[in-house]
């Protein structure tokens, strides 16, 4: 398995905690919002695996503030880094995935699914992901290529830690998280992830799995 991050020091961390647990992870140091960086970290990870059976699209960022107060600069951050990258990552895989019959799991977001205010760029990035991944569902089907979605609610991540509202903001609009009154855990989506991109989810091509506590139900 190779893990990327642009943070270096969070990819010690995991690679520690993998040897603690008995495993091993190659890290790379990457970054998805530059396409040369995309293309030396997808060619590093073929040449390191010798072949590339699963992609998972995890990078992300978020961040609120008011719609007509929205920057051009943070609209492009946040399409880049969850739109563009993921559509980045995918081109360059998508060669390789070929050769083996993989799969591609993007995830998405319940915010994609319903509306979210203050989260104007972040909101259309993920229906971006969804598109994607439907798109290239229908595209690859008959080649043997699988690529679905997971669209987590709020997770207990930093992310979602360092969650603020702008300046007026109600509340009440926000907290439609979960009927069942807590956070999900990255345990959780892990284990989403991993039956999406499992054999026993052969049959499954262009979904989106919503793992969000009923957020949407």
């Amino acid at each position: 398995m190779v893990a990327a991050d642009v943070n270096a020091e969070l990819l010690e961390k995991l690679s520690a905690d993998a040897d603690g647990l008995g495993g091993s992870i190659t890290t790379l140091v990457g970054d998805v919002s530059s396409e040369r960086g995309v293309e030396t970290m997808v060619a590093e990870s073929h040449a390191r695996l010798g072949k590339l059976d699963v992609v998972v699209n995890v990078a992300g960022v978020l961040s609120f503030c008011h719609t007509h107060e929205h920057s051009l600069d943070e609209w492009n951050r946040l399409i880049t880094i969850n739109l563009t990258g993921t559509f980045l990552v995918c081109r360059e895989a998508i060669p390789h995935l070929l050769a083996t019959r993989g799969n591609i799991v993007n995830l998405a977001s319940t915010a994609a699914h319903k509306g979210q205010p203050w989260a104007a760029a972040y909101v259309a990035s993920k229906g971006g992901v969804l598109a994607l991944t439907r798109a290239l569902a229908v595209e690859y089907a008959a080649a043997g290529l699988r690529v679905n979605s997971i669209s987590p609610g709020a997770i207990d991540t930093p992310i979602t830690a360092a969650f603020h509202l702008p300046e007026g903001a109600d509340i009440a609009l926000i907290n439609r998280v979960s009927p069942m009154g807590k956070f999900g855990t990255p345990e959780g989506i892990a284990a989403g992830i991993a039956y999406v991109a499992s054999d026993e989810a052969s049959h499954m091509n262009g979904a989106d799995v919503l793992i969000d506590g009923a957020t949407t139900a």
